[in-house]
This record gives C-alpha cells, sequence and structure tokens, in this order.
C-alpha cells in the first residue's frame, strides 16, 4: 500500500480554478468582482510551496473566496438540496437493505455511491446512477471483509464524514453498524462539506452522536484540528473516513483507519495505482 503523502501536481491547479470559478459563481458577484476574485486565487495558487498537498491548497483557496466574497457559506442551497434528494431516497434504500443477503456489504457500497456527491470535483452528479453502479462493481482495493472484522469487533466506531447529502447514506451504513458512532462533521463551511447541521438535516443526530473537527478545511488536517477531536482521534479504536480529501489527509497515518470513497480524479488514481472511477475500501495496515 502507499503510504507517501498526496501530491499536488500541475494538473491540480486547473482543478482549483475550475473550483474557485464554481464557488465564486455561487455567491452572485458582478464580472468585475468575480474577475477581481479569481485573479487573486491564481496569484495565491502562484505561491505555494510546491510540496503542500492538495486538501491545504484547496482549503486555503476556499477560504480566500468565502473571505474576498464575503460569503461565509457559498454552497449552503446546494448542500441543502443534495440532503433534500437523498433523503427521498432514504426510504427505497432502507427497504433494499433490509432484503439485503449481506446488509453490511451492501451499506457499505451505499455510503461510497454517496460519495459522488462533491461539488468540489464536479458541479453536478447524478445519484442514482452512483448507486447503481457503486453496488455492481467490485472495489479496485478491497478490505471489505477485513473492515466487516474490524466492526464486529470494535465497540465504538469514529466515523469521519464528507459531503452533505452524502451524509445520508452514511446514516444508512451506521443504522447498519449499530454500535455506538462519533460523527465528525467539519468545524465551518468548506465546499460542500457537512457541518454540525448538514448532518442534523440528514437525521444523523438519531443515530450517532455528533462532533466537529474544529476545522473548516476539505478532508482531516490533523494539525488545524481541535485538542478534542485529536483526542478521539487518537482514543479511537476504528475510524471510517469517507471521501478522496480524508485520503489525502490522513494516508499514513498509523491510526486504524478505513477509507471509503471513489477515486473522482486521475491524480488519486495515479497516487494509488488504480483507475478514475474506482471504488475503495481500504486499510493500510490490511
Amino acid at each position: 500500500m502507499h503510504h507517501k503523502p498526496v501530491q499536488a501536481v500541475p494538473d491540480c491547479d486547473q482543478c482549483f480554478m475550475r473550483q474557485a470559478a464554481d464557488a465564486a459563481s455561487r455567491c452572485q458577484l458582478s464580472a468585475a468582482q468575480n474577475e477581481k476574485l479569481l485573479k487573486r486565487v491564481k496569484s495565491e495558487l502562484e505561491q505555494f510551496a510546491r510540496d503542500i498537498t492538495p486538501p491545504v491548497k484547496a482549503s486555503r483557496i476556499h477560504a480566500l473566496i468565502r473571505e474576498l466574497s464575503g460569503n461565509a457559506d457559498p454552497y449552503l442551497q446546494a448542500k441543502h438540496e443534495s440532503t433534500e434528494h437523498a433523503l427521498s431516497l432514504y426510504p427505497h434504500l432502507q427497504q433494499m437493505l433490509s432484503e439485503a443477503a449481506d446488509p453490511l456489504d451492501m451499506a457499505v457500497r451505499l455510503a461510497i455511491a454517496g460519495n459522488i456527491i462533491d461539488l468540489g470535483v464536479a458541479s453536478e452528479y447524478d445519484l442514482e446512477a452512483s448507486i447503481e453502479r457503486v453496488l455492481k462493481i467490485t472495489p479496485a482495493i478491497n478490505h471489505m471483509a477485513q473492515l466487516k472484522a474490524a466492526i464486529a469487533r470494535a465497540k465504538s466506531i469514529l466515523y469521519l464524514a464528507d459531503n452533505a447529502g452524502e451524509t445520508v447514506m452514511d446514516r444508512l451504513l451506521i443504522e447498519t453498524i449499530n454500535k455506538p458512532v462519533t460523527y465528525v462533521v467539519k468545524g465551518g463551511p468548506a465546499v460542500n462539506d457537512a457541518t454540525h447541521e448538514d448532518a442534523i438535516a440528514a437525521g444523523i443526530d438519531q443515530v450517532a452522536e455528533i462532533i466537529d473537527n474544529g476545522a473548516a478545511t476539505l478532508g482531516t488536517l490533523l494539525d488545524q484540528c481541535s485538542d478534542e477531536f485529536i483526542e478521539q482521534f487518537e482514543n479511537a479504536e476504528l475510524i471510517i473516513a469517507k471521501g478522496m480529501a480524508n485520503y489525502e489527509g490522513l494516508t499514513g497515518t498509523d491510526a486504524p483507519i478505513f477509507f471509503l470513497f471513489q477515486v473522482k480524479c486521475g491524480v488519486i488514481g495515479a497516487h494509488i495505482g488504480v483507475p478514475e472511477k474506482s471504488i475503495i475500501v481500504m486499510n493500510e495496515s490490511s
């Protein structure tokens, strides 16, 4: 398994500019303000050290956009819509799980299917198509058996959330696991990542204890998280980490983490050695 950190490559900068343009368009600025903002982002990108990871760069870019636009949460509306949409599928997915031969396997896959709701990667997504696809394909890295064994052994689980809306699929997995779960959201808005209120909108408060990590960053950047969260992280018996940015930020830590995500860009695919669009169930010490 790869334990080297994920390096931002020149392709990442194009992606960050695309993300910046998407975020700016959601802030409804004038053309002049928009141009000024994107200029600032571009000059900021040119000043970053070569060796910082993509989530660190992206987090700073999005913080800059929130600051310059005066919009504290450009993705607020999009997050509500994603959650509403996923909730509309929830009864049907619950029914599927109740009839599944292996509910835990299906619930893990549904949680990974929900990882398509990533507005940092693309401004649109098709959740239904993602569910259909992910229920059929074999994970490119498949530590499902180890994950099931770890869940069976664990007294409690620390679950690191990713995007709003995806939260609804996380809820299905938490309900299926049926053990005490602490669900970790972001301490403030970062693209469409789930915050406390996004988790409550998805009904997570009914199935888990919700805490935040104290940081408004993409993924889990431990050097920016609160002491309270770090303590939970260090004492966790089992950690489920959703999404690519959590993989980018936490790969190589020796914590008991299972990474669940869809490979949504070629940079991460190349880093792990799998094709884009792969699904991943990975524990680095497996």
